[in-house]
């Protein structure tokens, strides 16, 4: 039998409890903390970048991005940088818009001092990249020169690494694209430019530059989709990247042991002034990208993040890679 005080000290507790309880459900609805609205519809995952169709638009060789309508984005206003790249030094060919433009503008703000290489009549583009590579608080070296000529390629990484005070990150970025329907429309001529601007500066560039590289540094290629899935109206384009591919992983192997780490980004169709000036036919260009899943053209500023990733040692454990942004359709 119960004890006469246990019980009711515990119908006391009990009653207690109950009390309590309905005395929390009475609390007044303004007095409850109010909880945070919730954003109506989804949120916006990505930028809403320019879907096709794009005005009918060439321009003449190598073309400028400042004149391209809708504008290329290469992360001008959008990259934010957080010091991952801090004090390394960068040479980039290209570097005066497209993807190059993209890496530079990263790099800078992430920490780094860049060189960029172009040709004269880029200018324009190229003075802007200097400036925002200045508004970041690092060093900005300009080198313009065309990189077909050997002799200018190997001036070209001495005078980076003289101006920077040393080499530590190279990326072999600059490229020629001809858009022909049929073999028969391709001269020796062309054929001998988009290899000479694409692999044969590739191989002088970088021979030049590795005994100037420290352990820890990194080589970046810019390869393609095309590597691996050619266009039908670029095969000569294509088998430039195809080789650009593996020369990147069998130069890894051998540079690995010197702990010089070797990769590639292979990009999918991106708005930059290779298409409109002949990478594209101009019947094209309104089209560019649509046929993607995203059913648009890749933006330059989509890639940076690429690139700083292969050049800062948060990926040392990579090379030999190729990094695929293709908008869905192929892949390395």
């Amino acid at each position: 039998m119960d004890d006469p005080k246990l019980s009711k000290s515990r119908r006391s507790f009990v009653e207690g409890m109950a009390g309590g309880a309905l005395a929390a459900l009475a609390v007044p609805a303004a007095a409850q903390p109010a909880e945070a609205p919730v954003p109506a519809g989804p949120r916006p995952l990505a930028p809403g970048y320019p879907r096709p169709p794009f005005p009918v638009q060439q321009q003449t060789w190598p073309g400028l991005a400042s004149r391209m309508q809708p504008r290329p984005d290469h992360g001008e206003t959008s990259y934010k940088g957080s010091g991952r790249l801090m004090g390394r030094k960068a040479l980039i060919t290209g570097g005066d818009s497209g993807i190059g433009r993209a890496a530079a503008i990263a790099f800078a703000r992430e920490g780094a001092d860049v060189a960029i290489n172009y040709l004269p009549a880029e200018e324009p583009d190229a003075q802007e990249v200097l400036q925002l590579i200045r508004a970041a608080g690092r060093k900005a070296v300009a080198i313009p020169g065309d990189i077909k000529s050997e002799a200018f390629c190997q001036r070209l990484v001495s005078e980076a690494a003289r101006q920077l005070g040393g080499l530590d990150i190279l990326v072999n970025n600059a490229g020629r694209q001809f858009s022909c329907d049929s073999i028969l429309d391709i001269s020796t001529a062309q054929f001998d430019e988009t290899f000479k601007t694409n692999v044969y500066a590739m191989f002088w560039i970088t021979k030049a530059a590795v005994p100037l590289l420290p352990a820890g540094a990194s080589i970046i290629n810019t390869a393609s989709v095309n590597a691996y899935d050619p266009g039908e109206n670029i095969i000569d384009y294509a088998a430039t990247k195809g080789a650009i591919m593996i020369f990147t992983k069998g130069l890894a192997k051998q540079l690995a042991k010197q702990n010089i780490r070797v990769n590639a980004v292979a990009p999918g169709p991106f708005w930059t002034a290779l298409q409109v000036t002949g990478g594209q036919s101009p019947d094209k260009i309104p089209t560019f990208g649509q046929d993607t899943p995203m059913g648009r053209p890749g933006q330059p500023a989509e890639l940076a993040a690429v690139y700083v990733l292969l050049a800062s040692p948060e990926s040392s454990y990579a090379t030999g890679q190729v990094y695929g942004a293709v908008g869905g359709r192929g892949g390395p």
